[in-house]
């Protein structure tokens, strides 16, 4: 296949400028018009396989032919478009009223038509559909050259319009994907009652609509970042990109360049540059979860980052302003964090603008039946059980359980117990927590004071997974206190 030089030529604009478009309809009346321009041609339409309409072929796009000719269009199909479709071969024409393979299309002699050409849109050896086009006149540049020049077009069209379909395809699931973490991240998915978690609902309400940095802290499985995306999905920066980045499941090594992006051979393995998180994020929110994981280095650079809201990326040296919101979440307690050297004090209250604290589950117990029958109507549904209901032996157990996973591991445990039962009701044995949960406090009678405070210590620690400020402010006693008494009795 020989193609001149103009038209070559032609190929390569004609392919910047489709490969552009991203809208299926316009970019077949752009696919159209070119091949009209091209060779001179006055009518013409597109016929694509409509695969949600059982695989039939209909026209998508029209040029000179009014929707009352729509019949010619089908007329003129069965003398070319079928034996397109039927042998995907291309077709040409310059004296179609001569031309024998025509004799019986009525169209061709109503509407006096001389040159026709038709090739085929294949992708992969599939059949997408045809492109047609016809003059009646004499300048139409009709000629083998034109029809290889056709024919190469129609296969960059092909592409081009399958990438404009996966595209659109795409944008309609993210938009489905956005609808439901809207439904899922709304207020009424985070269950409580209790007073702790109307303070919490309340300075969620409150930082809904403006910038504010806010710190998010409680416990391992507390909702942290359930709680950050609600704040995110109702709130002014909804319809922009919610991006989270998990600080301490990163390799120190890599995530400066998560977080900031890189350029091109910044370092070893850089083979492209790459956006980071941060700039993913312009316009909408960057969560930060367990930011109190960060390594010294890059908590100095975040903190430039939230003072000037600029950032460079690893390997370049001009610096890019972008629109965030920052979230922070954290189960650490980051005051003890920056005694010990671990956390900057001056970060901290660049992050510690509006404080979320997220209660544990074990203070604030009222919750739990809520909860409880939350996660049952959830999975019940989810998993098609017909499960409707807890003994009462399961709910004491379930309402006496310390829940050191928390709300996380209420769920996990809800979840467990429906696909486990084969009954309407759950029992306990459905639940499979550990023996300490149905042994009530592990406290009997005869037991010394000291021998109760030691397990009372030790079950407290155990639950705010050994931060003994946390511990202190539970029991009710002094830091000093808990620090005196672990070394006395050699607790962990």
């Amino acid at each position: 296949m020989e193609i001149p030089q103009q038209y070559l030529r032609a190929l390569v604009e004609i392919s910047q400028q489709i490969n552009s478009i991203k809208e299926p309809d316009e970019l077949l009346d752009s696919i159209l018009d070119i091949a009209l321009q091209q060779l001179s041609a006055e009518r013409g339409f597109i016929l694509l396989k409509e695969k949600d309409n059982g695989g039939e072929y209909l026209p998508r796009a029209m040029r000179n032919i009014h929707s009352r000719q729509v019949s010619n269009v089908k007329d003129i199909s069965h003398s070319t478009v079928q034996k397109v479709l039927q042998t995907a071969k291309p077709i040409l024409t310059f004296d179609a009223l001569s031309d024998e393979r025509f004799d019986d299309s009525r169209s061709v002699i109503i509407q006096q038509i001389r040159s026709i050409a038709c090739v085929p849109l294949l992708l992969r050896g599939e059949m997408l559909g045809v492109i047609y086009i016809d003059s009646r006149g004499q300048k139409a540049r009709f000629s083998r050259q034109s029809l290889d020049f056709l024919q190469a077009f129609a296969n960059q069209a092909a592409i081009a319009l399958e990438n404009a379909r996966l595209m659109a395809t795409l944008q309609q699931e993210n938009a489905l994907l956005k609808e439901e973490f809207h439904r899922i991240y709304a207020f009424k998915e985070i269950v409580g009652k209790s007073k702790s978690m109307e303070r919490v609902f309340q300075l969620m309400g409150k930082v809904l609509n403006n910038n504010t940095t806010v710190l998010i802290s409680g416990e391992t499985g507390t909702g942290k970042e359930m709680v950050a995306r609600a704040i995110h999905y109702n709130g002014a920066r909804s319809k922009k990109p919610f991006v989270a980045l998990n600080c301490g499941a990163i390799p120190e090594n890599l995530i400066e360049s998560e977080l900031f992006g890189h350029k091109k051979g910044a370092f070893t393995g850089a083979v492209a540059d790459k956006k980071g998180m941060i700039e993913s994020a312009h316009g909408g929110t960057l969560f930060l979860d367990e930011v109190g994981e960060l390594p010294l280095n890059l908590q100095v650079k975040l903190l430039r980052f939230l003072q000037e809201r600029q950032f460079t990326p690893v390997g370049d040296i001009h610096p890019r302003n972008v629109d965030v919101r920052i979230i922070a979440a954290t189960n650490r307690d980051l005051q003890e964090s920056i005694r010990e050297g671990r956390f900057r004090e001056d970060l901290y209250y660049r992050l510690h603008v509006i404080n979320i604290h997220i209660p544990p589950l074990r203070e604030r117990k009222k919750d739990i039946p809520l909860l409880v029958q939350h996660f049952l109507k959830k999975y019940a549904r989810n998993l098609e059980k017909s499960v409707q209901s807890f003994s009462a032996k399961a709910l004491e157990i379930l309402q006496s359980y310390d829940w050191p996973g928390n709300v996380r591991e209420l769920e996990n445990t809800i979840e467990r117990a429906v696909v486990l039962s084969s009954e309407k009701e759950i029992t306990e044995n459905d639940l499979m927590l550990p023996d300490s949960a149905k042994e009530q406090s592990g406290i009997r009678a005869g037991m010394s004071l000291q021998e109760v405070s030691q397990i009372l210590l030790q079950k407290t620690l155990d639950a705010t997974e050994g931060n003994r400020t946390k511990t202190a402010e539970m029991l009710g006693v002094s830091l000093r206190w808990v620090h005196y008494k672990m070394k006395e009795w050699g607790l962990r």
